[in-house]
Order: C-alpha cells, then structure tokens, then sequence
C-alpha cells in the first residue's frame, strides 16, 4: 500500500511536470502576413520572431505564417478582433479601419526614410496608437511595407495622364482608389494574393505596390513597364488584437521591445532592397522609366484638400508632418 501511494505521488508530480511543460509549449503566438518569399514583410517578420523566441525562452513561441496562409489583410483583421490570430501586419488596409491612417493615402507625404523615422517617432506613436485602440485593436510597432511604383502592360507612365483608362489593382481603402480615378485610371480594389492571376489574364493592366512587393510576388513575370513613381509611402502595423489581453505580461513586455527593435531593421533592409532589386527587374525584360514627380504632386492637389476637409485633425496632422521635413 505504501508503495504504492508512492507511485501515485510520483505519477502526480510527473504530470504536474508535464502539464506545466506543455502549458508553456501551448503559447503560440501566430503572426500571420500577406508578403511573399524574399519580401520585406517575411524578413521582418521573420527576424521579429528570431529575435522575440531568444527572449521568451520557452514560456512562448512567434510562429509566422506569411503569403495569405492565415488570410487576406482583411481577414486576418477579423481573425485578429476574434482572438484567433495574434499578430498581424497590414498596412494600406488601415485606412479603412480608422481615418486617420489614410494620412498614408497622401501622395509624396513622406521625403525619404529619415523623414518617416521622424513621423513614426514624434507624431505616429500618439496618434495612430489611440486611433487602432478606439477600434480594440494595439500597435505594438511600426515597420515598412515601402515607397510604392506603378506596373503595367499598356505603357509607361510619366506623368498622371498616362494612367488614362489604365485598369490598375490597388489595395482596399477609397483614398487609393479615389486618387487614381483622379489622375486617369480604373482602379480597382484587390487582395494581394489575387493579384497575379488578375494581371496575367488581362483582368488588370497594372498594379502599384513597392518594389519588394512586386519582386516577391512575381508581377515582374506578367508586367511590361515599372515606372518609379514613389508616389506613396505605407508603412506597415505590427497589430494586435483580442488575444492580447491574455498573454502574461513579461510576454507582453518582450514582444513590443523586440517589434520596436525591428522598426530599424525594416527600414534598412527595405533601403537595401530598393537599391538591390532594379537590376532584377531589367533582367526579366521590364522598360523602367522615372516619372514626371512634379506632375503627379500638382495633380494630387485635390487629394490633400480632401484629407483636410474630411478627416478629423487632418490638416494639424499633414502640418506635422510637413514640419519634421
């Protein structure tokens, strides 16, 4: 008897043992994103993870899924609202969750990479923080997704005229769509993942999206032209939603210091990669041309005006902005 009374309470602390093992082995911390292989959103991720798992030493793990394995941009913003995905990382979508990130619908907003590291620092943290909080969702950092160029198969573009009656695959959001229409073209909301097909039927002539993007998702196979507009630059939201709440707080604490440490990294790597990849995109037979940058800014005249007027705050924030030039 007192054998075995013995072995039951070795039985009990061994799966007292164990059940504390797997309850940390359980916390996984789902990242789900639309890039591609060899995009920015999967080195950035990515490297979040490599960095945040060395951290949390086993009381939780990142796992990333990217290429719309867990889901379209506004599907992983629902899953994100019910808890079934932790972490996700949209970025032109944003614009329809709350209005003051159409801010980054405002072409030629942003100078260069200095320039948005000052926006991020000294307006974004604020601003965009308490905006993604009244909609329940949490920014814990803010990456890049990048400077945007247009593609397509009709011709180049140089100047907002060239987009006249060009059917164009933009990003969901109505600032996107609406400054199109305003220079000329036809465009029409898409997921990224529906993209390709869109392009390489007919369905689309073109599409905009930085070079990353373009790249890893292969639009150099069915595009002709690249025309390098910069004519928006999006960053990219490392968000959380309703499973925030019940991740420990030192797990908490550990993934906003590393999605912040990695707001350096996205930036540099997404500079490399623009200087990388045009060379790429001559390879596989694309026309690159550089467009008339002042055609497009006195074109875009409309798009500011109605930022200003519509959205709340917009002209102290497009001041701000302006200011940290």
């Amino acid at each position: 008897m007192k054998f075995l009374k013995t072995a039951l309470a070795a039985t009990v602390v061994a799966l007292g043992v164990h059940a504390t093992t797997a309850s940390a082995q359980e916390i996984e911390i789902k990242f789900g994103h639309v890039g591609g292989p060899g995009s920015l959103f999967e080195k950035s991720a990515n490297e979040f993870a490599r960095l945040a798992n060395e951290r949390l030493e086993g009381k939780a793990e990142v796992v990333t899924y990217g290429s719309s394995q867990l889901g379209t941009d506004a599907q992983l913003l629902n899953k994100l609202k019910l808890g079934t995905v932790d972490l996700a990382l949209p970025s032109s979508i944003m614009s329809s969750v709350a209005p003051e990130f159409s801010l980054f619908e405002m072409p030629y907003l942003v100078e260069d990479r200095d320039h948005m590291r000052r926006i991020r620092d000294e307006v974004l943290r604020d601003v965009f923080y308490d905006a993604a909080e009244s909609k329940n969702y949490r920014i814990i950092g803010i990456w890049e997704n990048g400077f945007r160029q247009i593609t397509n198969n009709v011709r180049p573009i140089n100047e907002p005229a060239d987009l006249e009656g060009i059917k164009l695959r933009t990003p969901n959001g109505v600032w996107r769509v609406d400054m199109f229409k305003t220079y000329g073209a036809n465009p029409a909301p898409m997921a990224l993942s529906e993209a390709f097909v869109a392009l390489q039927t007919g369905a689309m002539d073109g599409q905009e999206n930085p070079l990353v993007q373009i790249y890893s998702q292969r639009f150099q196979e069915v595009q002709d032209y690249l025309s390098l507009s910069n004519h928006v630059y999006t960053p990219a939201y490392v968000l959380a939603g309703a499973s925030w709440s019940r991740l420990p707080e030192d797990v908490q604490q550990v993934l906003i210091e590393t999605a912040e440490e990695v707001e350096a990294y996205a930036l540099q790597q997404g500079a490399m990669l623009d200087d990388n990849l045009l060379a790429k995109f001559e390879e596989a037979g694309m026309e690159i041309n550089e467009v008339d940058t002042q055609a497009f800014v006195d074109g875009s005249s409309v798009i500011y005006e109605r930022f200003a007027g519509e959205v709340e705050g917009g002209q102290e924030l497009l001041e701000r902005v302006d200011e940290l030039r």
